[in-house]
């Protein structure tokens, strides 16, 4: 019988199947396909490729790993009954081998609570994954609470150069010899503060639920807060959210620019895959444009500042993109930064005239009408008295990123109706 005549008969045919298949003692798919339940990630960190030596920012990277366990501690915004993690080999140029992998709830440092569960892809606990691809664990019964921490250990067995990364994690990862995904304490050769290779992770929710990205650059991931205390602004904005079923994911990048491409691909490049990529995105916030604005004459080897009409161009771009997937689209206001960067390698970030640019994106923001609803971050980080800088309670002292002050200030202003179309 042809799989067309299959597929006409699923309640006669399709289901003695799977009962024959059951009498055989061979396991079937069915309870899981026909669950009410649905998955949604609950927390990312978007990809990078490594950049070489010849740029100013340091990896910070290991040259390789090679038999030898990390351990990646991250918190989840909302929970499930359920977990899978996707591992990405996005710009890796050979195959990524996981030996081993497991996740438990994270205890202190690189201890955990328990020893969780052993994660498997495709039926097995080793995995490789091709260049260019990303692998999702099969679902792990691990009961996770909202804004729970979560450690996840995978064993290299290979030399592996950490060709995808994630630069400005704000997080503790360790590192140790041998295979110690089943430690409950791990023994730490070495720790970093990047995220190596985990991409996502995905919970299996029984109840209706909401999914906003904040897709940004430095100011989204959270530099300058404080490492291991998870004050990023989204991290705020996922604590008030809790208890709305809301899952807040963060695409943020440090040093991304809407238009071209160094410390990750540019935002008309990542847009797909970091925001609309991901299971039942209901939002987006759009937080960027700043470094396209900074970076000429300093780290860019582009002199020259792009026109408005280019970046509202990108802008339109992520406006009409976000549409056609039925996703909504709030745009955030540039927030204010003169004098930024003054003390480092990276002088002349903020001029006279990069204000002026930045002035005119805002306004279009604040005024055109484009976006579905817009957050001003502008208004609420400025100095009253000194508008074109951060307020001196908000600013980490680089006088561009916040502070875990600021960070908390600016989710303060978000409101689910903002989200959801719902405001009055």
């Amino acid at each position: 019988m042809s799989g067309t005549s299959l597929r006409r008969y699923p309640s006669s045919i399709g289901l003695a199947l799977i009962v024959l298949l059951g009498l055989l003692g061979i396991p079937t798919a069915q309870a899981d396909t026909d669950s009410p339940n649905t998955w949604t990630a609950t927390w990312i960190a978007s990809p990078q490729p490594r950049w070489d030596g010849d740029f100013a920012l340091p990896t910070g990277l290991p040259f390789h790993l090679w038999q030898q366990t990390i351990r990646q501690v991250a918190k989840v915004s909302v929970g499930g009954n359920r977990l899978r993690i996707v591992v990405s080999n996005a710009y890796g140029n050979r195959p990524l081998n996981i030996g081993a992998a497991r996740v438990a709830k994270a205890g202190d440092e690189s201890s955990t609570l328990g020893t969780g569960e052993p994660l498997t892809f495709s039926g097995q606990r080793q995995v490789s994954i091709p260049p260019g691809a990303r692998m999702i664990s099969d679902p792990a019964s691990l009961v996770v609470d909202a804004l729970d921490e979560l450690a996840i250990s995978l064993y290299l067995p290979d030399p592996t150069p950490p060709a995808t990364f994630h630069w400005d994690g704000r997080q503790t990862a360790y590192i140790g010899a041998g295979d110690q995904v089943d430690a409950v304490q791990m023994s730490v050769d070495d720790t970093l503060t990047t995220r190596l290779f985990l991409s996502a992770l995905l919970v299996e929710r029984p109840d209706t639920r909401h999914t906003v990205v904040a897709f940004g650059d430095s100011i989204t991931d959270g530099n300058a807060s404080t490492t291991d205390a998870n004050h990023r602004w989204p991290d705020y904005l996922a604590e008030r959210f809790a208890d709305e079923s809301i899952a807040v994911l963060n695409a943020g990048i440090s040093g991304a620019r809407l238009l071209r491409s160094k410390m990750g691909e540019n935002a008309l490049a990542r847009f797909e895959r970091d925001v609309l990529g991901h299971p039942g995105v209901d939002s987006v916030i759009v937080l960027m444009g700043i470094n396209d604005i900074g970076w000429p004459g300093t780290l860019a080897a582009d002199p020259a500042l792009p026109t408005a009409e280019r970046l509202i161009g990108a802008y339109r771009q992520l406006i009409a993109r976000a549409r056609l997937q039925g996703v909504r689209i709030i745009g955030a206001t540039l927030l204010p930064f003169k004098g930024a960067l003054d003390d480092t390698p990276m002088r002349g970030y903020y001029s006279a005239e990069k204000e002026a640019l930045r002035q005119r994106i805002n306004t279009w923001i604040r005024d055109s009408g484009e976006f579905d609803d817009i957050v001003d971050f502008d208004a609420m980080t400025r100095d009253p008295d000194r508008p074109a800088r951060l307020h001196p309670e908000f600013d980490s002292g680089d006088h561009l990123h916040p502070n875990d002050a600021g960070y908390e200030a600016m989710a303060e202003i978000i409101e689910p109706g903002m989200l959801l179309g719902t405001e009055n």
